[in-house]
């Protein structure tokens, strides 16, 4: 209890302090009226892909124009945090064309996280040869916790043909998390067809879904593979005990076994503990909560070399961007934290790093925008 006060109290200090701690960058608006927008990538010549929550998928010009909804999307589940979430273009999309886009999938019982795969067509107004490659089992009457947060696994620097996906435990079936006979709460591996990779940790494991990763998760809303090869991930935990987390094959994250977070209103989740044998105790975790959501891991040297090897995360909660610096070699610790674009006052859902090596972030309303970071 004296930890978990100090942390809260802390925490509180900081965010009480985030005008004057926070770093001014200048920020150029380049699109606006996007709805709810969830993901970004980037096309060719300077355009933009996003998905919009409520199911659908727009190109954005290199000036900034909105162009219609793209056509060709199957059924989105769309309501409460369910809808058209994560979008990730294939490592060869300027040859191929394919991206990869996943949502809530409505279905007998009520809806799951999905994956598909498409091609963008040459005029780029309709997605062709759409196919589910996963669907997460079981569906759920529930409209929280889907997770779908998308990475595409490299080997020694290069694409080797795999996707990460993260799946949310759906908020009413937290203690599925700590079963491996279901997707919630689970980080899956798959090839880019949909099948399961043989070296996955749990393939001869009886019982075992053989897609799954890890296991013990939240609700992970943030994934990122660094150059080194190392697996990031974030969670939303409940109230308090957000966590980043290192992903390794077959490890146990604890949730909702262990949480540096209390339920909604007070008193403890479970035991009310915070560690545990065998369980995997995240690399950094918030009290409170700051609700985190996307994330970047900084290569370029734009904004000064002491951004390089920085991790990004949006705040929902705050509505700032967090720059976080990290220990060396990565993965060590956080050593400290710099909010920014607080002035902006919006919810950050989403951050990228950009081939140009700019910094672009979407904000999370009904007339939600598409921003450029200046250095």
């Amino acid at each position: 209890m004296a930890r978990w006060i100090k942390n809260l109290l802390l925490t509180t200090l900081v965010c009480l302090a985030l005008p004057a701690l926070a770093q001014p960058l200048r920020h150029q608006v380049l699109a606006v009226g996007l709805a709810h927008p969830w993901s970004l990538a980037f096309l060719p010549n300077g355009r933009f892909l996003v998905t919009e929550r409520p199911g659908r998928l727009r190109v954005i010009e290199a000036d900034g124009r909105v162009n219609p909804a793209l056509t060709g999307l199957p059924e989105v589940a769309a309501g409460g945090q369910g809808g058209l979430l994560d979008v990730l273009l294939d490592a060869d999309f300027a040859r191929n064309h394919t991206l990869f886009f996943c949502f809530s999938e409505p279905g007998a019982g009520g809806n799951s996280t999905a994956l598909a795969r498409a091609r963008l067509s040459n005029d780029r107004t309709r997605l062709v040869a759409v196919q589910v490659i996963f669907s997460a089992r079981p569906k759920v009457a529930s409209s929280a916790h889907f997770g779908c947060r998308l990475a595409e696994s490299q080997t020694q620097g290069k694409p080797d043909g795999l996707l990460f996906v993260t799946l949310g435990e759906r908020y009413l079936r937290k203690d599925d998390a700590q079963t491996l006979g279901n997707h919630h709460g689970k980080i899956i591996r798959l090839f880019k067809d949909g099948r399961v990779p043989p070296d996955n940790p749990f393939v001869t494991t009886a019982g075992a879904l053989p897609e799954i990763w890890s296991y013990g998760h939240r609700n992970p809303q943030g994934l990122v593979l660094t150059p080194d090869g190392t697996l990031w991930a974030h969670e939303h935990g409940p109230q308090g005990g957000d966590e980043i987390n290192l992903i390794a094959p077959g490890r146990n994250y604890g949730w909702p076994a262990i949480t540096y977070g209390e339920n909604y209103g007070g008193g403890p989740i479970g035991a009310g503990l915070s560690a545990k044998a065998g369980m995997t105790q995240p690399l950094h975790y918030w009290v409170p909560s700051i609700a985190p959501s996307g994330m970047a891991f900084v290569t370029s040297t734009r904004y000064g070399s002491h951004w390089v090897g920085n991790l990004l995360v949006g705040s929902l909660k705050f509505g700032y961007l967090n720059r976080i610096e990290l220990s060396k070699p990565f993965g060590g610790r956080v050593l400290r934290e710099h909010p920014l674009l607080v002035e902006l006052g919006e919810r950050i859902r989403d951050v990228r790093q950009g081939p140009d090596g700019l910094l672009y972030v979407l904000t999370d309303h009904a007339q939600g925008r598409l921003i450029r970071l200046m250095p």
